[in-house]
């Protein structure tokens, strides 16, 4: 990487840092010094900025996981190849998914934070949004979703899951066809290159995204009495974070070494902007384009984040079980270790695959506590602060997904 391609990518960290900052300050100003209905509708319009930074991401992720996965499975060369990379990829995933369930499930049963708080206090309505979206949440719904009916509809609605199925099936027959096939795959590897040339443009408007999305949740949330009451919930979540990120960080360095530094300093700014907008989903090009930077192997990552963006969300995994029992607390709904266990195996199925969903980590709990004879009307309890916690666990995600592709690159000496 040349001299100028780092002082952009340092540029656009600075950027999206004084974004944030500024988002936080004037959205704090609008709320203390206008009217409740000016504020309203300032949030509205600002959050335009990070729904249309959003929307320029999502425009390319389905043509970019397709062309980087088929490329790379190609690359590969061979099926045995493509089982071994697999292989080591889903023992990382599932093994940090268990750990940051775990971690979450500690620290909840540690503090409490739903212990005395009353659950007939809340309103169920605030929650319909959310509920409504587990009535089709099951086993056979899980299965049924993985297959795409057309990889059209798949691409069209940015299922990632879907795309990634059927471009490993396209890979594997493209790989299995040898010099045949080469045309269609140097095609498909230039279209992925002008995609990647694409995310440079499309980063430009990440700080406005960043401002637009932090702006419109302080114009509206009156942070001293969000601090007040949730701060033992929010600082407990913070701790598991916390512990998460030691975890993830430790070993990576025992894989890494001495490059874990040069590692964090590459995907700053994709921490930064799943950090401002809230979504993993908005920073998978730009993560793409900084591991190939890092010296990871284009074959390596175009198979690794597609598959890691839907079987690898180690914030919102560790969120899944804090808040699954936090609800259960706060409802005065025993749940012994067994029992805790249990939901921890079942979250660890239903939360694969539903990247794409809106909101995905609230519908999750929520079917959990349906699963479970928990009041599912206990999600209007987090919701209020869910969108502080987002920030945190989308931030995660973007790291966990990074280590797992670097280090699965070192395995392969790639």
């Amino acid at each position: 990487m040349d001299f100028s391609k780092k002082a952009l990518a340092s540029n656009l960290t600075v950027q999206i840092f004084i974004a944030l900052l500024l988002g936080l300050g004037i959205g704090v100003y609008i709320h203390e010094s206008t009217t409740k209905e000016f504020a309203t509708e300032f949030s509205t319009y600002s959050k335009l900025l990070a729904t249309l930074f959003i929307r320029l991401v999502q425009m390319i992720i389905a043509p970019l996981v397709f062309t980087t996965l088929v490329v790379g499975i190609a690359k590969l060369g061979d099926i045995k190849s493509v089982g071994r990379i697999g292989g080591r990829a889903l023992g990382w995933f599932f093994t940090a998914s268990f750990v940051s369930l775990l971690i979450g499930l500690f620290w909840v049963n540690f503090f409490e934070p739903g212990v005395g708080i009353q659950l007939i206090d809340i309103d169920p309505s605030t929650a319909q949004e959310v509920t409504e979206k587990t009535q089709d949440f099951s086993a056979q719904h899980f299965v049924e979703h993985i297959i795409p009916k057309s990889i059209f509809e798949a691409m069209a609605t940015n299922e990632i899951l879907q795309i990634v199925v059927f471009s490993i099936f396209f890979g594997l027959a493209a790989a299995s066809m040898g010099s045949y096939a080469d045309p269609v795959i140097k095609v498909l590897d230039k279209i992925s290159h002008i995609i990647l040339k694409m995310v440079n443009y499309v980063m430009k408007f990440a700080p406005y995204g960043v401002f637009g999305a932090i702006v419109a949740v302080f114009a509206t949330k009156d942070l001293n009495v969000l601090l007040l009451t949730y701060t033992k919930f929010l600082g407990a979540f913070l701790v598991g974070i916390g512990s998460l990120w030691l975890v993830l960080l430790v070993v990576g360095y025992l894989f890494l070494k001495s490059r874990l530094k040069e590692l964090l300093q590459r995907i700053l700014s994709p921490l930064a902007i799943a950090f401002g907008t809230t979504s993993s989903e908005a920073v998978f090009p730009k993560l793409t384009e900084e591991l190939e930077r890092f010296g990871i192997k284009d074959r390596i990552v175009s198979f690794m984040l597609p598959l890691g963006y839907s079987f690898n969300l180690d914030g919102s995994m560790m969120y899944m079980t804090f808040a699954s029992i936090f609800i259960a607390q706060a409802s005065g709904h025993h749940l012994d270790i067994p029992t805790q266990m249990t939901m921890l195996l079942v979250l660890m199925l239903t939360s694969k695959g539903i990247a794409g969903v809106p909101r995905a980590s609230l519908v999750v709990v929520a079917a959990t506590c349906g699963m479970f004879k928990i009041p599912v009307e206990g999600i209007a309890l987090i919701l209020p602060i869910d969108h502080f916690c987002d920030m945190f666990r989308s931030a995660t995600n973007v790291l966990g997904n990074a280590l797992a592709t670097s280090v699965v690159g070192k395995w392969e000496k790639e």
